[in-house]
Order: structure tokens, then sequence, then C-alpha cells
């Protein structure tokens, strides 16, 4: 399959009409994913403009693992991420190739309700980006999008357990009605991270979410993530090697738009297969 991108949609709950399909699913069959596999890419290729970004990835996420894109800026870990949930729908000459599957469905279909695909794949960004609206409005507000809450007591319910699976409630029980911007970096963050796990996703999507933050910060939000991968198919892009050895399970190495290797985050590590991964993790390029 291919897509076609050209000026922004951002709301839109199917295929938006500037994005064009072509071929079919009869010459492009989609393949059964294993029953451990939440998320895979398929031959993804993606352009801007006549510029490739992306060459034919393949790459497979398991389900309730973390996994992380590690590589040098440009390689193309946060082009892939965004294909995860469509978010290069929105960008003007972008151009789309191959497949997404979640849970054995392209998720670029023609009849994909774009919407619903990110209540189920959320994102977390690389700078904490509340909305001007209070802590509690910040996590309620996807929930009301969605009717999630029949009444003011089961928004109350769903606010605080995202809160506390954040591991931000007990820092804001008293404040609830306090700006989001009013918090800490590191606190922003966590909001964000609550404002996302609100509407029950399955996987969430990290595009280097410590990068702004200082060290005691990092060491929260990486304790946080480290829970949560119990509970979501987590994908995590990172600059940092040692963040990459501390959270992960797995790690794709990533360079110049390819995926040189992947697998385990130890053996990647420890014993990498391709010499380009191991002068990568060793810091002989960076």
């Amino acid at each position: 399959m291919q897509i076609e991108c050209a000026s922004n949609n951002n709301d839109a709950r199917v295929m938006p009409s500037h994005i064009r399909v072509i071929g079919t699913e009869e010459n492009n069959p989609r393949e059964t994913t294993g029953a451990d596999i939440k998320m895979s890419a398929r031959e993804l290729t993606v352009f801007y403009g006549h510029k490739p970004a992306l060459h034919a990835v393949n790459l497979a996420l398991p389900r309730n693992r973390l996994t992380a894109l590690i590589g040098p800026s440009g390689c193309g870990k946060s082009t892939f991420i965004r294909c995860l949930n469509r978010m290069n729908d929105v960008i003007g000459g972008c151009r789309i190739e191959g497949s997404v599957i979640l849970d054995d469905e392209d998720i670029y279909a023609p009849s994909r309700d774009v919407v619903q695909l990110r209540t189920r794949v959320g994102m977390v960004f690389q700078k904490p980006n509340p909305f001007p609206k209070s802590i509690y409005d910040n996590v309620a507000y996807g929930p009301k999008v969605h009717g999630m809450a029949r009444n003011r007591d089961e928004m109350d319910a769903i606010v605080l357990d995202s809160l506390e699976r954040a591991g931000l409630l007990d820092e804001v029980r008293d404040r609830l009605d306090a700006p989001g911007t009013s918090l800490s970096g590191g606190q922003q963050q966590r909001l964000c991270i609550a404002r996302a796990i609100a509407v029950q996703p399955e996987v969430i999507l990290m595009d280097e979410p410590c990068s702004a933050l200082d060290p005691i910060a990092t060491a929260r939000i990486e304790s946080l993530i480290a829970e949560l991968k119990t509970q979501y198919t987590i994908v995590i892009v990172t600059h940092s090697m040692q963040q990459a050895r501390r959270v992960s399970d797995k790690t794709a190495y990533f360079l110049m738009g390819r995926l040189v290797e992947h697998g385990d985050t130890e053996q990647v590590f420890e014993d990498p297969q391709d010499d380009r991964t191991r002068d990568y993790v060793t810091g002989r390029i960076g």
C-alpha cells in the first residue's frame, strides 16, 4: 500500500481526502502477526517530497514490552514512531509505502478511523505540552471527547486513577484545579503521561520524553515507564544509550533511514551483530 499526504488534516476520522491510496489489498496481502506481537511495520518506506526518510523498515513490536529506538540525529527514529499513529498524515508532501499492522489490521487501510486509532496508540512528546487547562481538565479532556464517563463520579475515578498510575496523584491531589502549566517540567511530563493513559490506550509512543528534564525528573519518568510497560506496549525514541539499556526490553538501531539491527537490548549492546551497531553503542560514532 502507498499513501500520499499533501496537506494538514488533523481531525479526520477516516482516511483524509488529501491522502491517495495506491494499490489494493489483493496485491498487498496482509500477513498475520504472532500472538506476542502488538504492532509491526512491513516494508515501511517514507518520503518527504522526493527525499526518502525511511527505507523498507520491517520491525515487530512485542506486546507489553518496551522497544527503544536508537541512532544518530536524522536517522529516521522520529519519522518511524510518527508512522505508528499516523501523525505523518498532517505533514505536507509526506508519502508512505508499506503497512503498519496493529492486532492484524492495517492502520493505513482507507476505512481506518484515525481518531479511534490515536486513542489506541497514545503519544508523549519530547517537550511536556500540557493544555492551558487545570490539572484535572488536562486528564479529563480525552475521556470527555470519547464519552468514557457517564457522570462526574466516573470522570473523577478516571482522572484520579490516571494520575495515580502516572505517579503524580500524591503531589497534586490538593490542587487539581491549578493550571497544568504551573507544575515543574518533570511533573508536566507525568501529567502528559496521565493524559495519554486516561483514554485507555494499548500502545504508548514516547519521543525522547526525558530530553528536556533534569536527572532527578528523568529517573522518576524512567521508573514510571518501567511500571507502565507491564500494562502497555511502549516504544521510546532516545538518544541516551544508558537510558535505552536501563528501560528497554528490545532495541532497534536506525542509521540513515534504515533499520540496521533489532533484538534483545542486552544482545544489541553486548554482542551486536552488525559493525555499524557496535560502533554506535560503543561511542565510536555518534
